[in-house]
């Protein structure tokens, strides 16, 4: 199934889902569709990009809803999604309506919290990481438990905001101040856990706090999405506008570090 595909049967759910509605927000403003819209296409074709074998073994940590790995079960991927909080009550509605459209049956998903149950070692040849590692606290404990179950050339796939953004930045300081670390009570694990508030980074940052744990991101697996904003997006202009998006990213520095919003990369153990 393509993307592009997926889009449409995705919108199909949304339009029936008033919970992912509210959470996505695609349907909320008809002047802004075609910009989540890219976000999320583009999002989704890096990690389809980045998974070559529908053999491998792959972990999806923080799966939320499992909207990425339910995509990914559908062209044939094995995903394990693991998550926490609300999300893991409303998956399994959504595999009942993918369950529609082709074999759902490569996710599966267990609630987990990856310091209590951390995966055997060599458990997984890619991880992905998407809108969850700047939650993940302690942050080196993390890093350390992904290092540890990457089998030999295996990978970390990584979406993420881009925390170098200053828009994104002062947004979330006015929201939470410097508290970006807080302690959340878990009603189904009846514990409290560490939370990383939105606790965002640049690349330079996750450069160095992976690299703590021999770990390095290939210059060439990173990407930068999302500057033009909403009201530039319009049916039919859109590959452009993407296409300028990535021309400026490549040969502007300043450009891709302080004002694109998404970051996307990869990191793998040292050799």
């Amino acid at each position: 199934m393509t993307v592009s595909e997926f889009f449409d049967l995705f919108l199909g759910e949304l339009r029936s889902n008033p919970q992912l509605t509210s959470y996505y927000k695609m349907l909320a403003n008809p002047a802004s569709f075609e910009f989540r819209k890219a976000y999320v296409v583009q999002r989704l074709h890096y990690i389809l990009e980045h998974l070559p074998n529908t053999g491998a073994a792959i972990w999806d940590c923080g799966c939320g809803y499992g909207t990425t790995a339910i995509f990914l079960a559908l062209n044939g991927y094995k995903v394990h999604g693991t998550t926490l909080e609300f999300y893991y009550e409303h998956i399994a509605p959504r595999l009942a309506y993918w369950g529609q459209f082709g074999d759902v049956s490569g996710f599966t998903y267990s609630y987990e919290n990856l310091f209590d149950s951390p995966p055997p070692p060599a458990s997984y040849d890619h991880i992905i990481i998407q809108d969850t590692l700047h939650h993940l606290e302690p942050l080196q404990d993390a890093l350390r438990i992904f290092r540890e179950a990457l089998r030999p050339g295996g990978n970390l796939i990584i979406v993420e905001e881009n925390g170098g953004n200053v828009v994104q930045s002062l947004k979330l300081y006015l929201r939470r101040g410097n508290k970006r670390i807080i302690t959340i009570y878990d009603e189904q694990l009846k514990k409290d856990i560490l939370l990383g508030n939105e606790n965002i980074r640049d690349l330079a940052t996750w450069r160095r706090e992976l690299a703590r744990q021999g770990l390095h991101i290939p210059a060439q697996q990173v990407q930068y999405i999302r500057l033009f904003p909403p009201f530039m997006f319009k049916p039919g202009n859109v590959p452009q506008l993407v296409a300028r998006e990535n021309r400026l990213w490549r040969t502007n520095s300043l450009l891709k570090e302080k004002l694109f919003f998404g970051l996307n990369f990869t990191a793998g153990k040292d050799a």
